[in-house]
């Protein structure tokens, strides 16, 4: 639905990662970073939309030509679906099971369109199958142009009510109501109410 977004983390000025005396090298976290994204099948665009940095700087810094610092490292780690500390030992077998806290989600504001949209997919399955929670403020919309043939979404009320809006036709939905429509034309979700709105959204790629 939306690729980029602002996320909490931390300040913009925070140090690079593994900073430390001038004379020791800095480390190469570039060639790590290019191989998780790379295990996940993420081009350069998919990476730079999904963790909110340009695409030229994360050129560089896979290339070690540029040292990221904190911040920059934690969109990059939180978009591939790792810690910070993982950057460094990535060589570690996958754990039985993986629990992300409420801060370690990925968040996509819209700020003048009044939503939120929280992804709760993990994002090697971005692209192919995506789940989120969207928020809507009163007057909020979120609107999509269409997707890949063969894409559909499904989306369940958790609050409020909203309008459904796909190619021009138009339905109302409340509390608990599920739609199911197809994504590939263009469409949109909007609060039909006056008090915020949430709800269930599945995306599935064609």
């Amino acid at each position: 639905m939306a690729s980029t977004g602002n996320r909490r983390g931390p300040h913009a000025s925070s140090p690079a990662v593994g900073a430390s005396p001038a004379s020791a090298a800095p480390p190469r976290v570039g060639e790590q970073i290019q191989r998780l994204r790379m295990d996940r099948k993420m081009t350069l665009d998919d990476l730079s939309r999904a963790a909110g940095v340009s695409k030229s700087m994360l050129s560089e810094i896979e290339r070690d030509k540029a040292n990221p610092t904190i911040a920059v490292a934690w969109r990059l780690t939180n978009a591939l679906g790792v810690s910070l500390d993982q950057l460094f030992a990535t060589h570690k077998a996958p754990e039985t099971i993986t629990v992300a806290g409420p801060h370690d989600i990925p968040t996509l504001d819209g700020h003048e369109a009044k939503y939120q949209l929280r992804v709760w997919g993990p994002i090697e399955l971005a692209g192919k199958f995506e789940w989120y929670e969207l928020t809507l403020q009163a007057g909020g919309a979120l609107v999509s142009n269409a997707h890949e043939p063969g894409t559909r979404e499904h989306l369940t009320v958790l609050q409020g009510s909203v309008e459904v809006e796909v190619d021009g036709v138009v339905k109302r939905l409340k509390t608990a109501d599920t739609a199911r429509y197809v994504a590939d034309v263009d469409h949109a979700v909007r609060n039909a109410g006056k008090s915020e709105a949430k709800a269930l959204l599945v995306v599935i790629h064609g």
